[in-house]
């Protein structure tokens, strides 16, 4: 039943990469929670800097002891923070909240070590309530507001007065100047810097959100889909039926029996009958469990040579080339729907290039990739922005575009991806990447072809 060369080919599969797995959980939250690691990171360097600054530059005595303490409770935090950065597969907002409430208290024990209200560096408590409420819950947002005011008029009544040098007094005021300066400086720069990182880590959230909403929509739409196949599969059973009943009875009618011609006919619409129940039975098997009690165990080489078989059988004008890129054969299951949509691709470069098309099976590892090339017109270049968008067509007909939807849906369920492509010497490429580990089984009584 070939129609076209059957050649064998040294194993050179292109390679592939199979796409990178989507961290699951929160990864906006991760990453806000990244943010703050390094933001209290700076806030460290910055302290343990301002520190040694006033200490030797303006002789102001501090309490080097406890604010020392303080600090180090800050590294500690920190590092369990990057602990459970690494570990954590979700970061929740009482986690988030509970980090910038210890930092507001780590600045709160500094300010009261430091002078209380008078220290400029007081005004940092904004930036604790902007992070608060780019990263929190509204009622988040509100407890750390409601938490840095308290603190805040508390330090205006309750602080360890700063021990200035003689004549300190006198420049008090000027310090106090150049503080809110640098206070206000480092306010501006962490404000656009980490405002910026973690816009862009909502909008990624925002987009990824918006990738599996546009899925659902489309995975829905397959849904209605086969409902719709099903459907029509069981009424278009009886008929089918009644039509195979009465072919029967002719066959013993001696108006054909004797005409050798009309026999021949008979037969040939026996067999289209036939053949449209067996596609009917494919339709309700995909509809339904693909991978019910019917599984036959079978081989890559064995499969394809199977599909290839009934495919050209309906298809004798067809000229298929088919190239065997693999040296070890595997076992997998003689999978329906993989039958199906390997077909409706076939069908497809069929359709744009009759005379001339060719299929290479390959497996890279644990991969099996099919390709399927034609010398037609190719993908315009709007088709390849939407490719597996329903609807898109250059058939121009209603419905046209749904064969290459459901082919990349189908694929994306069993955990593949589909590519598509113009050839440079003209023609389109379309390839299908599917994990070979998703069309076997472990179970030893399973029918072999």
């Amino acid at each position: 039943m070939s129609s076209g060369p059957v050649r064998e080919l040294p194993n050179h599969a292109a390679p592939y990469a199979g796409a990178r797995p989507v961290a699951s959980g929160d990864a906006a939250g991760l990453q806000n929670m990244l943010q703050l690691i390094q933001l209290r990171w700076i806030a460290v360097i910055g302290q343990i800097i301002t520190i040694v600054f006033v200490q030797l530059a303006f002789r102001i005595e501090l309490p080097l002891k406890p604010m020392s303490a303080v600090v180090a409770c800050l590294v500690a935090l920190n590092l369990i923070s990057v602990y459970r950065w690494r570990t954590l597969r979700s970061v929740s907002n009482g986690e988030l909240l509970c980090g910038l409430l210890l930092d507001v208290a780590a600045l709160t024990t500094l300010l009261y070590l430091s002078g209380g209200a008078t220290n400029p560096f007081v005004f940092l408590y904004p930036l604790q309530v902007t992070l608060g409420a780019m990263l929190l819950k509204t009622w988040s947002t509100l407890s750390v507001v409601a938490v840095t005011s308290l603190c805040f008029a508390g330090l205006t009544q309750f602080y360890v007065p700063l021990e200035l040098p003689e004549g300190g007094v006198a420049a008090l005021f000027s310090l106090h100047i150049l503080g809110m300066l640098v206070c206000f400086v480092l306010d501006a720069l962490l404000l656009v810097v980490f405002m910026s990182r973690i816009s862009r880590n909502l909008r990624n959230r925002d987009a990824r959100l918006a990738d599996l909403r546009q899925r659902a929509a489309e995975e829905d739409h397959i849904v209605r889909m086969g409902l719709l196949a099903s459907g029509a599969a069981h009424e278009l059973g009886t008929p089918l039926a009644t039509l195979s009943v009465i072919l029967g009875d002719w066959e013993n009618m001696a108006l054909f029996w004797q005409d050798p011609e009309r026999l021949q006919e008979l037969g040939d619409m026996q067999s289209e009958v036939q053949r449209c129940k067996t596609i009917l039975s494919g339709i309700l098997l995909s509809a339904g469990e693909a991978r019910g009690e019917s599984l036959v165990l079978t081989t890559i080489a064995g499969f394809i040579d199977e599909l290839l078989e009934e495919w050209r059988a309906t298809r004798p004008t067809a000229r298929l080339e088919y190239y065997k890129q693999f040296s070890e054969d595997r076992t997998i299951v003689s999978d329906s729907a993989l039958k199906q949509i390997l077909c409706n691709v076939l069908d497809n470069a069929h359709e744009a290039s009759p005379l001339r098309m060719a299929l290479s099976v390959s497996h890279d590892g644990d991969t099996l990739v099919l390709q399927v090339r034609d010398k037609g017109p190719g993908f315009a270049p709007e088709m390849l922005a939407q490719f597996g968008k329903p609807y898109q067509s250059s058939k121009g007909r209603p419905g046209g575009g749904l064969g290459l939807f459901l082919v990349v849906n189908v694929v994306r369920k069993l955990g593949g991806r589909v590519t598509a492509e113009n050839a440079p010497e003209g023609g389109a490429i379309v390839t299908l990447y599917l994990p070979l580990a998703m069309l076997t089984i472990e179970d030893e009584d399973v029918e072999r072809a």
